[in-house]
């Protein structure tokens, strides 16, 4: 995959000439040269090279979740301000062109009160199978692939693409895809962390899979006067088909349904014209999309969109429409709903203090365990 990856750079260099390749990002840090570090690793693998990279002097583009426990990601948010770097995190639909207009439906006030929003996800993602463990290929440094997170025997559904199936390197779909959604919702109506976080969930249908994530899911966002409550289903069908991912906002004026696709805005006085807006391709703007191995083009405009926004603010040094702060709050949150339910009992959030009021074992879990020799980042001392 390196290798590929360097022979694409190359081929769209004026110059033709091949980057430099490495297999440990620590040493291509210390080259002290570089402006900008996109970090598209694995959930585990996001907060150790995003602080040390801001801490050589580049800005960053980090894909979320920020962090794959709380305290991670807030040592990425200390990081980035202590060393004055712009992180632009990638939860895209904040600069994805449709869903950019149909936050200004809601700022406009045509929804009026809104006082509760649905977040789902219903695709069928869930890694399923239950391939034997086998000793990993020569090509792939296990070790290094591993890094901090506890080490597994190899499987099949480790790389590429399906770590996800294991909370060892992630949190899931609530990580993976809530995410996005509860991000996409508090960006519409500029809210900040919710006040409790409950959930509750397991493998209730796929027990057969390797996979050790939920298949069903729930977590409720409490803001006191709303609720965002999500739900995820790997398994079944979705109940609105036309929005098996999506954002629901319901107001006392309007429902507003928001996906990757398209919105459609359902006023509540039918003497009201509804409003429809699907995604806008850019096929023609940018030909390079119809090719583009492995892009979904649907979301191509949303990821220039959310690029040119982090390129900006290079030049500016203002903060990105997705910057680390914002990016904490959404991924934490998600973190704080599987905690939720691992515990069984609601979470009340101080996002002053950075703890779970009066929950000493939750406190405990904030940060996971490292392996040796990694350790883990401390938000005073990064």
């Amino acid at each position: 995959m390196l290798s590929e990856a360097a022979d694409i750079v190359a081929s769209r260099q004026l110059s033709k000439k091949r980057p430099r390749t490495y297999g440990d990002y620590r040493e291509m840090l210390k080259e002290k040269d570089l402006d900008i570090v996109l970090i598209d690793t694995p959930d585990h693998w996001h907060a150790l090279p995003m602080i040390d990279a801001v801490k050589a002097g580049a800005d960053v583009y980090v894909q979320k979740p920020t962090g794959v426990d709380v305290v991670e990601s807030q040592a990425m948010l200390a990081a980035a301000r202590k060393y004055g770097r712009v992180v632009q995190v990638g939860t895209q639909r904040r600069s994805t062109p449709h869903l950019v207009e149909a936050r200004e439906l809601i700022q406009e006030g045509k929804l009026g009160k809104i006082a509760h929003v649905e977040l789902c996800c219903y695709y069928h993602m869930r890694a399923k199978g239950n391939p034997p463990d086998t000793n990993p290929p020569s090509h792939l440094d296990y070790e290094m692939w591993t890094g901090p997170a506890p080490m597994r025997p190899y499987n099949s559904f480790v790389h590429p693409r399906k770590w996800r199936a294991f909370t060892e390197y992630g949190n899931g779909i609530v990580g993976d895809m809530c995410v996005h959604m509860l991000d996409t919702a508090r960006w519409m109506m500029d809210r900040g962390w919710p006040t409790k976080i409950s959930s509750n969930g397991g493998i209730f249908v796929d027990k057969d899979s390797k996979a050790n994530i939920t298949d069903t899911q729930t977590a409720t966002f409490d803001y006191g006067d709303m609720q965002m409550v999500w739900n995820h289903r790997s398994w079944g069908t979705a109940p609105d088909p036309d929005y098996p991912w999506a954002a629901i906002f319901y107001g006392e004026k309007g429902t507003l349904k928001a996906s990757v696709h398209k919105y459609d805005f359902i006023p509540q006085d039918k003497n009201q014209k509804a409003i429809h807006k699907d995604v806008a391709f850019e096929l023609e703007q940018y030909p390079e999309d119809k090719t583009e191995k492995g892009l979904e083009k649907h979301v191509a405009p949303a990821i220039r969109g959310h690029m040119k926004d982090f390129l900006s603010c290079i030049e500016t040094r203002a903060k990105p429409v997705a910057d680390i702060e914002q990016g904490h709050i959404s991924s934490a949150s998600c973190i704080l709903a599987n905690l939720a339910m691992q515990l069984g009992r609601t979470l009340e959030w101080d996002p002053v203090s950075h703890t779970v009021r009066g929950d000493h074992e939750a406190n405990a879990l904030l940060a996971r365990p490292y392996r040796s020799p990694w350790i883990h980042p401390d938000p005073e001392s990064v």
